[in-house]
Protein backbone atom coordinates (compact mmCIF):
# COMPACT_ATOMS: atom_id res chain seq x y z
CA UNK A 1 0.00 0.00 0.00
CA UNK A 2 1.41 3.42 -0.90
CA UNK A 3 2.03 6.17 1.68
CA UNK A 4 -0.82 8.26 0.25
CA UNK A 5 -3.20 5.34 0.61
CA UNK A 6 -2.15 4.81 4.25
CA UNK A 7 -2.78 8.44 5.16
CA UNK A 8 -6.13 8.38 3.40
CA UNK A 9 -7.24 5.31 5.39
CA UNK A 10 -10.02 6.23 7.91
CA UNK A 11 -8.77 3.86 10.63
CA UNK A 12 -5.29 5.32 10.44
CA UNK A 13 -6.58 8.89 10.77
CA UNK A 14 -8.76 7.95 13.79
CA UNK A 15 -5.85 6.25 15.54
CA UNK A 16 -3.57 9.24 15.00
CA UNK A 17 -6.21 11.61 16.48
CA UNK A 18 -6.59 9.41 19.57
CA UNK A 19 -2.85 9.27 20.10
CA UNK A 20 -2.58 13.05 19.79
CA UNK A 21 -5.31 13.49 22.41
CA UNK A 22 -3.54 11.22 24.86
CA UNK A 23 -0.29 13.11 24.46
CA UNK A 24 -2.04 16.46 24.95
CA UNK A 25 -3.79 15.23 28.07
CA UNK A 26 -0.50 14.05 29.55
CA UNK A 27 1.07 17.42 28.85
CA UNK A 28 -1.74 19.24 30.71
CA UNK A 29 -2.63 16.90 33.59
CA UNK A 30 0.09 14.36 33.77
CA UNK A 31 3.01 16.56 34.74
CA UNK A 32 4.39 16.10 38.24
CA UNK A 33 3.23 19.55 39.35
CA UNK A 34 -0.13 19.36 37.58
CA UNK A 35 -3.17 19.79 39.82
CA UNK A 36 -1.11 21.01 42.72
CA UNK A 37 -2.72 23.61 44.95
CA UNK A 38 -1.13 27.01 45.22
CA UNK A 39 1.38 27.52 47.98
CA UNK A 40 -0.22 28.15 51.33
CA UNK A 41 -3.40 26.24 50.45
CA UNK A 42 -3.43 22.82 52.05
CA UNK A 43 -6.12 20.53 53.36
CA UNK A 44 -3.81 18.33 55.37
CA UNK A 45 -5.25 19.70 58.64
CA UNK A 46 -8.92 19.28 57.73
CA UNK A 47 -10.90 16.30 59.01
CA UNK A 48 -14.33 15.13 57.90
CA UNK A 49 -16.77 15.08 60.82
CA UNK A 50 -19.70 12.67 60.98
CA UNK A 51 -22.78 13.34 63.10
CA UNK A 52 -26.29 12.04 63.85
CA UNK A 53 -29.26 13.93 62.46
CA UNK A 54 -31.27 13.10 65.60
CA UNK A 55 -28.44 13.79 68.08
CA UNK A 56 -26.23 16.56 66.65
CA UNK A 57 -24.00 16.49 69.73
CA UNK A 58 -22.60 13.18 68.50
CA UNK A 59 -19.44 13.76 66.43
CA UNK A 60 -16.99 11.23 65.03
CA UNK A 61 -14.11 11.37 62.59
CA UNK A 62 -15.45 8.50 60.48
CA UNK A 63 -18.83 6.99 59.45
CA UNK A 64 -20.65 4.57 61.70
CA UNK A 65 -23.70 4.23 63.94
CA UNK A 66 -24.99 6.74 66.47
CA UNK A 67 -24.29 5.37 69.98
CA UNK A 68 -27.61 6.77 71.19
CA UNK A 69 -30.12 5.71 68.50
CA UNK A 70 -28.07 3.48 66.16
CA UNK A 71 -28.89 5.61 63.12
CA UNK A 72 -26.31 5.94 60.34
CA UNK A 73 -24.07 8.94 60.84
CA UNK A 74 -24.01 11.57 58.11
CA UNK A 75 -21.12 13.83 57.08
CA UNK A 76 -21.21 17.24 58.66
CA UNK A 77 -20.15 20.23 56.65
CA UNK A 78 -17.56 22.55 58.08
CA UNK A 79 -19.23 24.73 60.69
CA UNK A 80 -20.40 28.13 59.60
CA UNK A 81 -18.32 29.84 62.29
CA UNK A 82 -15.16 28.06 61.15
CA UNK A 83 -15.94 28.72 57.50
CA UNK A 84 -16.33 32.43 58.16
CA UNK A 85 -13.20 32.64 60.27
CA UNK A 86 -15.29 33.74 63.26
CA UNK A 87 -13.47 33.36 66.56
CA UNK A 88 -16.55 32.52 68.64
CA UNK A 89 -17.31 28.79 68.25
CA UNK A 90 -20.95 29.27 69.28
CA UNK A 91 -21.73 31.79 66.55
CA UNK A 92 -23.95 30.74 63.65
CA UNK A 93 -23.15 32.23 60.23
CA UNK A 94 -25.80 32.34 57.53
CA UNK A 95 -25.46 33.55 53.99
CA UNK A 96 -27.36 36.58 52.78
CA UNK A 97 -29.47 34.28 50.62
CA UNK A 98 -30.36 32.08 53.61
CA UNK A 99 -31.29 35.11 55.70
CA UNK A 100 -33.54 36.43 52.93
CA UNK A 101 -35.11 33.03 52.27
CA UNK A 102 -35.89 32.46 55.97
CA UNK A 103 -37.06 36.08 56.35
CA UNK A 104 -34.83 36.59 59.39
CA UNK A 105 -35.19 40.07 60.84
CA UNK A 106 -33.44 41.83 63.69
CA UNK A 107 -34.40 44.78 65.88
CA UNK A 108 -31.99 47.07 67.78
CA UNK A 109 -32.38 46.98 71.55
CA UNK A 110 -33.49 50.34 72.92
CA UNK A 111 -34.30 51.71 76.34
CA UNK A 112 -37.56 53.51 76.86
CA UNK A 113 -40.48 54.08 79.14
CA UNK A 114 -42.03 50.70 79.82
CA UNK A 115 -45.79 50.81 79.36
CA UNK A 116 -48.05 47.86 79.94
CA UNK A 117 -51.53 47.82 78.45
CA UNK A 118 -54.00 46.31 80.89
CA UNK A 119 -57.55 45.48 79.87
CA UNK A 120 -60.16 45.42 82.62
CA UNK A 121 -63.77 44.29 82.52
CA UNK A 122 -66.45 44.78 85.14
CA UNK A 123 -69.91 46.09 85.99
CA UNK A 124 -71.44 49.25 87.41
CA UNK A 125 -72.52 48.91 91.05
CA UNK A 126 -74.18 51.26 93.56
CA UNK A 127 -71.86 53.23 95.78
CA UNK A 128 -72.15 51.24 99.00
CA UNK A 129 -71.40 54.28 101.13
CA UNK A 130 -74.57 55.90 99.72
CA UNK A 131 -76.90 52.91 100.27
CA UNK A 132 -79.37 53.26 103.15
CA UNK A 133 -81.76 50.78 104.75
CA UNK A 134 -85.28 51.94 105.65
CA UNK A 135 -86.30 50.03 108.78
CA UNK A 136 -89.27 49.80 111.13
CA UNK A 137 -88.65 51.01 114.66
CA UNK A 138 -91.77 49.48 116.16
CA UNK A 139 -93.48 46.14 115.91
CA UNK A 140 -96.79 46.01 114.11
CA UNK A 141 -98.66 45.37 110.88
CA UNK A 142 -98.12 47.37 107.69
CA UNK A 143 -101.49 48.90 106.96
CA UNK A 144 -100.40 51.06 104.04
CA UNK A 145 -97.37 50.78 101.73
CA UNK A 146 -96.64 53.93 99.74
CA UNK A 147 -93.60 52.58 97.82
CA UNK A 148 -94.62 49.56 95.79
CA UNK A 149 -91.75 48.64 93.44
CA UNK A 150 -87.99 48.73 93.08
CA UNK A 151 -86.55 51.51 91.00
CA UNK A 152 -88.94 54.07 92.47
CA UNK A 153 -87.40 57.31 93.66
CA UNK A 154 -87.95 58.63 97.17
CA UNK A 155 -87.16 61.93 98.87
CA UNK A 156 -85.82 62.47 102.40
CA UNK A 157 -88.77 62.72 104.82
CA UNK A 158 -91.26 61.15 102.40
CA UNK A 159 -93.80 58.81 104.04
CA UNK A 160 -93.11 55.33 102.69
CA UNK A 161 -95.35 53.18 104.94
CA UNK A 162 -97.92 53.29 107.80
CA UNK A 163 -97.76 50.71 110.58
CA UNK A 164 -100.48 49.71 113.06
CA UNK A 165 -98.73 49.08 116.39
CA UNK A 166 -100.46 48.19 119.70
CA UNK A 167 -97.20 48.92 121.51
CA UNK A 168 -97.16 52.41 120.06
CA UNK A 169 -100.73 52.99 121.16
CA UNK A 170 -99.86 51.98 124.74
CA UNK A 171 -96.87 54.32 124.71
CA UNK A 172 -99.06 57.21 123.53
CA UNK A 173 -101.55 56.46 126.29
CA UNK A 174 -98.72 56.56 128.84
CA UNK A 175 -97.72 59.94 127.41
CA UNK A 176 -101.20 61.34 127.90
CA UNK A 177 -101.37 60.07 131.51
CA UNK A 178 -97.94 61.55 132.27
CA UNK A 179 -99.01 64.87 130.73
CA UNK A 180 -101.90 65.06 133.21
CA UNK A 181 -99.38 64.61 136.05
CA UNK A 182 -96.81 66.83 134.46
CA UNK A 183 -96.81 69.53 137.15
CA UNK A 184 -96.40 67.10 140.04
CA UNK A 185 -94.32 64.44 138.31
CA UNK A 186 -92.43 66.05 135.39
CA UNK A 187 -89.96 63.16 135.29
CA UNK A 188 -92.75 60.80 134.15
CA UNK A 189 -93.58 63.10 131.24
CA UNK A 190 -89.92 63.29 130.20
CA UNK A 191 -89.62 59.48 130.31
CA UNK A 192 -92.76 59.02 128.18
CA UNK A 193 -91.49 61.51 125.60
CA UNK A 194 -88.06 59.82 125.45
CA UNK A 195 -89.69 56.43 124.85
CA UNK A 196 -91.54 57.78 121.82
CA UNK A 197 -88.42 59.53 120.56
CA UNK A 198 -86.61 56.16 120.55
CA UNK A 199 -89.38 54.87 118.31
CA UNK A 200 -88.49 57.71 115.93
CA UNK A 201 -91.47 59.99 116.65
CA UNK A 202 -90.51 63.62 116.23
CA UNK A 203 -91.05 66.25 118.89
CA UNK A 204 -93.75 67.78 116.69
CA UNK A 205 -95.60 64.45 116.54
CA UNK A 206 -95.32 64.05 120.32
CA UNK A 207 -96.65 67.57 120.86
CA UNK A 208 -99.55 66.87 118.50
CA UNK A 209 -100.53 63.79 120.57
CA UNK A 210 -100.52 65.82 123.78
CA UNK A 211 -102.48 68.72 122.27
CA UNK A 212 -105.09 66.48 120.64
CA UNK A 213 -105.38 64.36 123.79
CA UNK A 214 -105.95 61.34 121.56
CA UNK A 215 -104.00 58.25 120.50
CA UNK A 216 -102.91 57.69 116.89
CA UNK A 217 -103.64 54.12 115.74
CA UNK A 218 -101.13 54.28 112.86
CA UNK A 219 -97.52 55.38 112.77
CA UNK A 220 -95.97 56.84 109.58
CA UNK A 221 -92.48 55.65 108.58
CA UNK A 222 -90.58 58.32 106.66
CA UNK A 223 -87.51 57.97 104.40
CA UNK A 224 -84.33 58.93 106.18
CA UNK A 225 -82.45 59.43 102.86
CA UNK A 226 -83.32 60.09 99.26
CA UNK A 227 -82.46 57.96 96.26
CA UNK A 228 -83.64 54.98 94.25
CA UNK A 229 -85.23 51.91 95.80
CA UNK A 230 -82.97 48.99 94.89
CA UNK A 231 -84.61 46.39 97.15
CA UNK A 232 -88.17 45.98 98.46
CA UNK A 233 -88.48 43.46 101.31
CA UNK A 234 -92.09 43.78 102.53
CA UNK A 235 -95.64 43.89 101.22
CA UNK A 236 -98.77 45.47 102.60
CA UNK A 237 -100.15 43.46 105.52
CA UNK A 238 -96.79 42.03 106.59
CA UNK A 239 -95.97 42.05 110.28
CA UNK A 240 -92.67 43.75 111.10
CA UNK A 241 -90.53 44.00 114.19
CA UNK A 242 -88.10 46.71 115.29
CA UNK A 243 -85.12 46.62 112.91
CA UNK A 244 -86.94 44.93 110.02
CA UNK A 245 -85.59 46.31 106.71
CA UNK A 246 -88.45 47.52 104.58
CA UNK A 247 -86.50 49.02 101.66
CA UNK A 248 -82.90 49.61 100.51
CA UNK A 249 -82.41 53.03 98.97
CA UNK A 250 -79.29 53.99 97.00
CA UNK A 251 -78.14 57.44 96.01
CA UNK A 252 -76.94 56.90 92.41
CA UNK A 253 -75.38 60.33 92.02
CA UNK A 254 -72.10 58.49 92.54
CA UNK A 255 -71.48 54.87 91.49
CA UNK A 256 -68.72 52.29 91.65
CA UNK A 257 -67.40 50.40 88.66
CA UNK A 258 -66.06 47.08 89.92
CA UNK A 259 -63.37 45.68 87.60
CA UNK A 260 -61.67 42.30 87.86
CA UNK A 261 -57.86 42.42 87.53
CA UNK A 262 -55.64 39.36 87.11
CA UNK A 263 -52.89 38.90 89.66
CA UNK A 264 -50.16 39.59 87.06
CA UNK A 265 -51.68 43.04 86.45
CA UNK A 266 -52.06 44.06 90.08
CA UNK A 267 -48.50 45.48 90.54
CA UNK A 268 -49.30 48.06 87.84
CA UNK A 269 -52.54 49.32 89.38
CA UNK A 270 -52.42 51.86 92.18
CA UNK A 271 -55.07 53.67 94.18
CA UNK A 272 -55.57 57.27 93.15
CA UNK A 273 -54.91 56.65 89.44
CA UNK A 274 -57.44 57.83 86.89
CA UNK A 275 -59.10 55.19 84.73
CA UNK A 276 -61.08 55.86 81.56
CA UNK A 277 -63.70 53.31 80.57
CA UNK A 278 -66.69 52.75 78.33
CA UNK A 279 -69.99 50.96 78.77
CA UNK A 280 -71.78 48.88 76.17
CA UNK A 281 -75.09 50.63 76.76
CA UNK A 282 -73.66 54.06 75.88
CA UNK A 283 -71.42 53.61 72.82
CA UNK A 284 -69.24 56.52 71.88
CA UNK A 285 -69.12 57.93 75.42
CA UNK A 286 -66.08 57.71 77.68
CA UNK A 287 -66.30 57.95 81.46
CA UNK A 288 -63.51 58.36 83.97
CA UNK A 289 -62.95 57.89 87.66
CA UNK A 290 -60.28 57.19 90.26
CA UNK A 291 -59.22 53.87 91.70
CA UNK A 292 -60.30 54.10 95.32
CA UNK A 293 -59.74 50.51 96.43
CA UNK A 294 -57.99 47.30 95.34
CA UNK A 295 -59.18 44.12 97.00
CA UNK A 296 -56.32 42.62 99.07
CA UNK A 297 -57.68 39.08 98.63
CA UNK A 298 -57.84 37.22 95.30
CA UNK A 299 -60.78 35.14 94.22
CA UNK A 300 -59.74 31.51 94.47
CA UNK A 301 -61.60 30.44 91.34
CA UNK A 302 -61.00 33.29 88.88
CA UNK A 303 -57.58 34.35 90.29
CA UNK A 304 -58.64 37.99 90.10
CA UNK A 305 -58.94 40.85 92.56
CA UNK A 306 -61.60 43.53 92.57
CA UNK A 307 -60.58 47.04 91.54
CA UNK A 308 -63.02 49.79 92.50
CA UNK A 309 -63.32 52.93 90.40
CA UNK A 310 -65.56 55.69 91.79
CA UNK A 311 -67.36 57.93 89.29
CA UNK A 312 -69.74 60.89 89.52
CA UNK A 313 -72.95 59.77 87.79
CA UNK A 314 -74.25 62.96 86.20
CA UNK A 315 -77.84 62.52 85.02
CA UNK A 316 -77.91 58.95 86.32
CA UNK A 317 -76.67 57.70 82.94
CA UNK A 318 -74.75 54.86 84.55
CA UNK A 319 -77.05 52.22 85.92
CA UNK A 320 -76.16 49.32 88.18
CA UNK A 321 -75.13 46.05 86.42
CA UNK A 322 -74.11 47.77 83.17
CA UNK A 323 -71.04 46.14 81.58
CA UNK A 324 -67.89 48.30 81.45
CA UNK A 325 -64.46 47.91 79.87
CA UNK A 326 -61.26 49.87 80.47
CA UNK A 327 -57.77 50.01 78.97
CA UNK A 328 -55.08 51.17 81.40
CA UNK A 329 -51.62 52.26 80.25
CA UNK A 330 -49.52 51.39 83.29
CA UNK A 331 -45.81 51.72 84.05
CA UNK A 332 -43.57 50.07 86.66
CA UNK A 333 -43.33 51.78 90.02
CA UNK A 334 -39.80 53.22 89.61
CA UNK A 335 -40.58 54.94 86.28
CA UNK A 336 -37.04 54.31 84.97
CA UNK A 337 -36.23 53.56 81.32
CA UNK A 338 -36.11 49.83 80.67
CA UNK A 339 -35.04 47.54 77.86
CA UNK A 340 -38.01 45.82 76.25
CA UNK A 341 -37.94 43.38 73.32
CA UNK A 342 -40.76 41.85 71.25
CA UNK A 343 -42.07 38.52 72.49
CA UNK A 344 -41.26 36.94 69.11
CA UNK A 345 -37.54 37.25 69.93
CA UNK A 346 -37.74 35.03 73.02
CA UNK A 347 -37.37 31.25 72.91
CA UNK A 348 -38.40 29.34 76.03
CA UNK A 349 -36.79 26.06 77.09
CA UNK A 350 -38.64 25.54 80.35
CA UNK A 351 -35.99 26.84 82.75
CA UNK A 352 -34.25 29.26 80.39
CA UNK A 353 -35.28 32.16 78.20
CA UNK A 354 -32.93 32.77 75.28
CA UNK A 355 -32.60 35.14 72.32
CA UNK A 356 -30.26 35.32 69.34
CA UNK A 357 -28.06 38.41 69.10
CA UNK A 358 -26.56 39.52 65.78
CA UNK A 359 -22.80 39.99 65.86
CA UNK A 360 -21.74 43.50 64.96
CA UNK A 361 -19.22 44.37 62.28
CA UNK A 362 -19.58 41.20 60.20
CA UNK A 363 -19.89 41.11 56.43
CA UNK A 364 -21.74 37.78 56.71
CA UNK A 365 -24.68 37.71 59.17
CA UNK A 366 -23.60 35.98 62.40
CA UNK A 367 -25.86 35.18 65.32
CA UNK A 368 -25.15 33.99 68.84
CA UNK A 369 -27.45 32.57 71.49
CA UNK A 370 -27.81 34.70 74.63
CA UNK A 371 -29.59 33.71 77.83
CA UNK A 372 -31.71 36.53 79.28
CA UNK A 373 -33.69 37.14 82.43
CA UNK A 374 -37.20 38.29 81.63
CA UNK A 375 -39.19 40.82 83.59
CA UNK A 376 -42.96 41.40 83.44
CA UNK A 377 -44.80 41.13 80.15
CA UNK A 378 -45.85 44.38 78.49
CA UNK A 379 -48.49 43.31 76.01
CA UNK A 380 -46.55 41.69 73.14
CA UNK A 381 -43.17 42.62 74.67
CA UNK A 382 -41.08 41.66 77.69
CA UNK A 383 -38.94 43.73 80.00
CA UNK A 384 -35.34 42.52 80.16
CA UNK A 385 -33.82 42.35 83.62
CA UNK A 386 -30.38 41.20 82.43
CA UNK A 387 -28.62 39.66 79.45
CA UNK A 388 -28.88 42.44 76.85
CA UNK A 389 -27.34 45.86 76.39
CA UNK A 390 -28.74 48.85 74.58
CA UNK A 391 -27.66 48.98 70.93
CA UNK A 392 -27.43 45.22 70.38
CA UNK A 393 -29.58 43.64 67.68
CA UNK A 394 -31.80 40.68 68.50
CA UNK A 395 -33.53 38.35 66.07
CA UNK A 396 -37.23 39.17 66.26
CA UNK A 397 -38.34 37.08 63.30
CA UNK A 398 -36.93 33.70 62.33
CA UNK A 399 -35.34 32.89 65.70
CA UNK A 400 -36.41 29.25 65.36
CA UNK A 401 -34.65 29.05 61.99
CA UNK A 402 -31.39 30.31 63.48
CA UNK A 403 -31.76 27.89 66.39
CA UNK A 404 -32.35 25.00 64.00
CA UNK A 405 -29.09 25.84 62.23
CA UNK A 406 -27.31 25.86 65.60
CA UNK A 407 -28.72 22.44 66.48
CA UNK A 408 -27.68 20.96 63.13
CA UNK A 409 -24.11 22.13 63.74
CA UNK A 410 -24.10 20.82 67.30
CA UNK A 411 -23.73 24.32 68.67
CA UNK A 412 -25.25 25.76 71.79
CA UNK A 413 -28.99 26.13 71.22
CA UNK A 414 -32.30 26.27 73.06
CA UNK A 415 -32.27 22.45 73.29
CA UNK A 416 -28.55 22.13 74.04
CA UNK A 417 -27.38 24.33 76.89
CA UNK A 418 -23.72 23.43 76.47
CA UNK A 419 -22.25 22.67 73.03
CA UNK A 420 -19.20 20.57 72.38
CA UNK A 421 -17.13 23.64 71.50
CA UNK A 422 -18.34 25.69 74.44
CA UNK A 423 -18.41 22.94 77.07
CA UNK A 424 -16.64 23.62 80.30
CA UNK A 425 -15.83 27.27 79.77
CA UNK A 426 -15.56 27.63 83.52
CA UNK A 427 -12.84 24.96 83.59
CA UNK A 428 -15.12 22.18 84.83
CA UNK A 429 -16.89 19.54 82.79
CA UNK A 430 -18.69 16.23 83.25
CA UNK A 431 -19.03 13.84 80.33
CA UNK A 432 -20.33 10.30 79.97
CA UNK A 433 -17.66 7.71 79.11
CA UNK A 434 -18.31 3.99 78.56
CA UNK A 435 -16.26 1.46 80.52
CA UNK A 436 -16.46 -1.45 82.95
CA UNK A 437 -13.52 -1.99 85.27
CA UNK A 438 -10.54 -0.41 87.03
CA UNK A 439 -8.41 -0.92 83.94
CA UNK A 440 -10.96 1.17 82.05
CA UNK A 441 -10.84 3.84 84.72
CA UNK A 442 -7.06 4.09 84.53
CA UNK A 443 -7.10 4.18 80.75
CA UNK A 444 -9.84 6.83 80.61
CA UNK A 445 -8.22 9.08 83.20
CA UNK A 446 -4.77 8.80 81.61
CA UNK A 447 -6.21 9.62 78.17
CA UNK A 448 -7.93 12.70 79.54
CA UNK A 449 -4.82 13.86 81.46
CA UNK A 450 -2.73 13.46 78.34
CA UNK A 451 -4.49 16.50 76.88
CA UNK A 452 -2.54 19.67 77.56
CA UNK A 453 -4.41 21.85 80.04
CA UNK A 454 -6.23 19.06 81.95
CA UNK A 455 -5.36 19.28 85.64
CA UNK A 456 -7.50 16.44 87.00
CA UNK A 457 -9.72 13.63 85.70
CA UNK A 458 -11.84 11.24 87.76
CA UNK A 459 -14.06 8.54 86.26
CA UNK A 460 -16.86 6.83 88.24
CA UNK A 461 -17.61 3.29 87.04
CA UNK A 462 -21.05 3.30 88.68
CA UNK A 463 -22.34 6.42 86.94
CA UNK A 464 -19.99 6.35 83.90
CA UNK A 465 -19.29 10.03 84.53
CA UNK A 466 -15.86 11.56 83.91
CA UNK A 467 -15.29 14.68 86.04
CA UNK A 468 -12.73 17.07 84.60
CA UNK A 469 -10.85 20.20 85.67
CA UNK A 470 -8.93 21.99 82.92
CA UNK A 471 -7.73 25.33 81.60
CA UNK A 472 -10.29 26.61 79.04
CA UNK A 473 -7.55 28.67 77.39
CA UNK A 474 -5.64 25.52 76.44
CA UNK A 475 -8.31 22.93 75.63
CA UNK A 476 -12.02 22.23 75.56
CA UNK A 477 -14.50 19.39 75.93
CA UNK A 478 -14.26 18.36 72.28
CA UNK A 479 -10.52 17.79 72.41
CA UNK A 480 -10.74 15.82 75.64
CA UNK A 481 -13.60 13.71 74.28
CA UNK A 482 -11.64 12.86 71.14
CA UNK A 483 -8.62 11.83 73.20
CA UNK A 484 -10.72 9.49 75.35
CA UNK A 485 -12.38 8.00 72.26
CA UNK A 486 -8.98 7.36 70.67
CA UNK A 487 -8.09 5.38 73.79
CA UNK A 488 -11.00 3.04 73.02
CA UNK A 489 -13.89 4.39 75.11
CA UNK A 490 -17.10 5.86 73.70
CA UNK A 491 -18.16 9.25 75.04
CA UNK A 492 -21.47 11.06 74.76
CA UNK A 493 -20.07 12.86 71.67
CA UNK A 494 -17.45 10.60 70.15
CA UNK A 495 -17.31 6.89 69.35
CA UNK A 496 -14.12 4.89 69.61
CA UNK A 497 -12.83 3.32 66.41
CA UNK A 498 -13.65 -0.37 65.94
CA UNK A 499 -10.00 -1.41 65.66
CA UNK A 500 -9.11 0.43 68.86
CA UNK A 501 -12.08 -1.05 70.67
CA UNK A 502 -11.30 -4.58 69.48
CA UNK A 503 -7.77 -4.25 70.88
CA UNK A 504 -9.11 -3.68 74.41
CA UNK A 505 -8.85 -6.53 76.94
CA UNK A 506 -11.94 -8.74 77.22
CA UNK A 507 -12.77 -7.35 80.66
CA UNK A 508 -13.06 -3.88 79.12
CA UNK A 509 -15.45 -4.78 76.27
CA UNK A 510 -18.48 -2.69 77.17
CA UNK A 511 -20.35 -2.89 73.87
CA UNK A 512 -23.06 -5.52 73.56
Amino acid sequence: MSKNAIFKNAFFRTGMALAAGLVLGWLIFGRPDAGREPAGHSHTGETQVWTCSMHPQIRQDKPGKCPLCAMDLTPLKKSSAEAGGFADPDAILLSEEAVALADIRTTPVRKGRAVREIRLYGTVQPNESLVHSQVSHVSGRIEKLLVNFTGESVRPGQVIASVYSPDLQNAQQELLEAAKLGDSHPELLDAAREKLRRWKLSDAQIATVIQSDSVWPLMDITANAGGTVIAKNVSQGDYVTPGSVLFSVADLSSVWVMFDAYEADLPYLKTGENVSYTVQALPGRTFSGKITFIDPVLDRTSRTAGVRVETVNAGNRLKPEMYAGAVVQASPDDGESRIAIPGTAVLWTGKRSVVYVKAAGRDVPAYKLREVELGPALGDSYLIQSGLEEGEEVVTRGAFTVDAAAQLEGRRSMMNDVSGAAAGRDGRLVMTVQGLCDMCRERIENAAKSVSGVSSASWDAATLRLHLDFDPAQTDGDEIGRAVAKAGHDTDRYRAGDSTYDALPECCKYRE
